[in-house]
């Protein structure tokens, strides 16, 4: 009888360590350096936002921030690589939420195999910006009100995009369809392409980042018509939503969002959260995201897991209806 009861004890003494081990693992956490991975090359808005949280993280932690990017793939390629990683909290992924729309609209022969909902386990969205609609002086538009107007009157203007399956190009589908309108959608390789032809007036409309584009507002160089979000952006807060203007159903929205592998302990997240979300209230880190166009979130993890979950079930129906897919 007491042989048959050891294997029984024995679980219950390994249950009962493993316990004790998480919040010990939390208390040790961290005791090495932190890799931020960036699905993305150096030098654009999620490697700038990934760099200047790490270095508030590191100073709180105690321990070096090392980013490292990744780029290809929509993101995927170091999506791919965290979700590949030690689930212990050294390796993290910082990625805006196009990461929830890539699986929706990637080539069915692209070789990234990523459930991005349950293979990754939520830490925190740190900040937001806004997506707005733009068009060239020359159009003579102010508002998304006359431009629908003019489209009445000129149906098949062209917008441009940074490429198909992008947000950008959710966004103007979406648009058109609201406003039950015709554009030609112009999709490029990148932002910096679009924006050129925008800013040249070679394409008269587009959709883009707040902080990619405010430059050239503020310039008289591009005319802001509209934000394609839920609310407007206290980042240009005489700027109306679409929907404001009588088109709803158009909105898309911009955020980052930091997640560890899955099966991280929830003790670990729970202290990157925790540190993160005070990273995110002292003001110069306000100031910084300010700078670049960014407003701070911060939340808990299930915040974030709500926020991705409701995104990309809703990018999914939108990407379906739309039949939209990438270059």
């Amino acid at each position: 009888m007491i042989a048959l009861l050891r294997p029984f004890a024995f679980a219950l003494s390994c249950v009962a360590l493993a316990a004790l081990a998480a919040p010990a693992q939390a208390q040790d956490f961290p005791s090495r350096p932190i890799t931020i991975i960036v699905g993305y090359p150096p030098g654009g808005g999620p490697d700038i936002g990934a760099r200047m949280l790490g270095e508030k993280l590191a100073a709180r932690l105690h321990q070096p921030v090392i980013v490292e990017n990744r780029a290809g793939v929509s993101g995927m390629i170091g999506a791919g690589a965290v979700a590949r990683a030690p689930a212990d909290g050294y390796t993290l992924l910082f990625a805006p939420n196009t990461f929830l729309i890539a699986p929706h609209v990637l080539p069915k022969g692209t070789n990234i195999n990523l459930d991005v909902l349950h293979d990754f386990a939520p830490v925190i969205a740190p900040s937001k910006g806004a997506m707005i609609m733009v068009a060239h002086p020359s159009l003579g538009v102010h508002n998304a009100k006359e431009l629908v107007a003019l489209l009445k009157k000129q149906p098949g203007l062209a917008y441009a995009t940074p490429g198909s399956g992008s947000p950008m190009h959710i966004a103007g589908e979406l648009f058109k369809k609201s406003a039950d309108v015709n554009m030609l959608h112009v999709p490029y390789k990148g932002v910096a392409p679009a924006l050129a032809d925008v800013v040249g007036g070679h394409v008269k409309i587009t959709y883009a980042a707040i902080g990619v584009v405010a430059p050239h507002i503020a310039a008289g160089r591009l005319v802001a018509l509209g934000a394609a979000e839920k609310e407007r952006s206290p980042l240009m807060p005489e700027l109306p939503t679409l929907a404001e203007q009588g088109f709803p159903n158009t909105a898309t929205g911009a955020w980052y969002g930091v997640f560890a592998p899955k099966g991280t302990p929830a003790a670990v997240v729970d202290k990157l959260n925790k540190e993160f979300n005070a990273a995110l209230q002292m003001p110069d880190t306000v100031a910084k995201l300010k700078n670049q166009w960014e407003v701070p979130l911060g939340g808990s993890p299930e915040d974030l897991a709500r926020m991705a979950k409701a995104e990309y079930e809703d990018y999914g129906k939108i990407i379906k209806a739309f039949n939209i897919s990438a270059d």
